[in-house]
């Protein structure tokens, strides 16, 4: 796995494809969900990917990255994702410790906010995540928020 950090304006037109694709494929079409993927949020984040090493570039695990107040107050990562032919693979795991790095390595700071789905509570407190306020509804999603330090 080959792990990359960019810019909007940094992504081939072919990265950003792909990267809408796999977003796509999972937000839309797995959970049956529409919803405007497209916010408006993609300039600003920074996008962290992995891609297969066999060639392929193919692109199987996503994150974006914000500064603090870019999003939330503190800095954050939004639209997690991995294929779902890689999910046994402790991809989602690696994603996340790698995405937290390059927070600290980007922005010198450790204090991470998420807008998690509700069913993925256990996967982010195994990596330090703790729950905090209310739950709420996203696209019809159940979702809570949630801070790493």
């Amino acid at each position: 796995m080959k792990w990359i950090l960019k810019t909007f304006n940094e992504l081939t037109l072919k990265e950003f494809h792909d990267i809408i694709q796999l977003r796509l494929d999972i937000f839309v079409v797995e959970q049956d969900c529409p919803y405007l993927d497209l916010d408006g949020k993609d300039f600003k984040a920074y996008h962290f990917f992995g891609q297969l090493d066999d060639g392929s570039e193919k692109i199987v695990a996503y994150t974006r990255i914000f500064a603090p107040g870019d999003y939330f107050k503190e800095a954050s990562i939004g639209r997690v994702v991995v294929h779902a032919d890689y999910r046994k693979d402790g991809i989602g795991f690696q994603l996340m410790e790698k995405s937290a790095e390059q927070i600290s390595i980007l922005f010198k700071v450790d204090v991470i906010k998420i807008g998690a789905q509700l069913y993925l509570k256990n996967f982010y407190e195994s990596l330090g995540f703790k729950k905090i306020g209310e739950g709420y509804l996203e696209d019809g999603i159940p979702h809570i928020y949630m801070i790493k330090k």
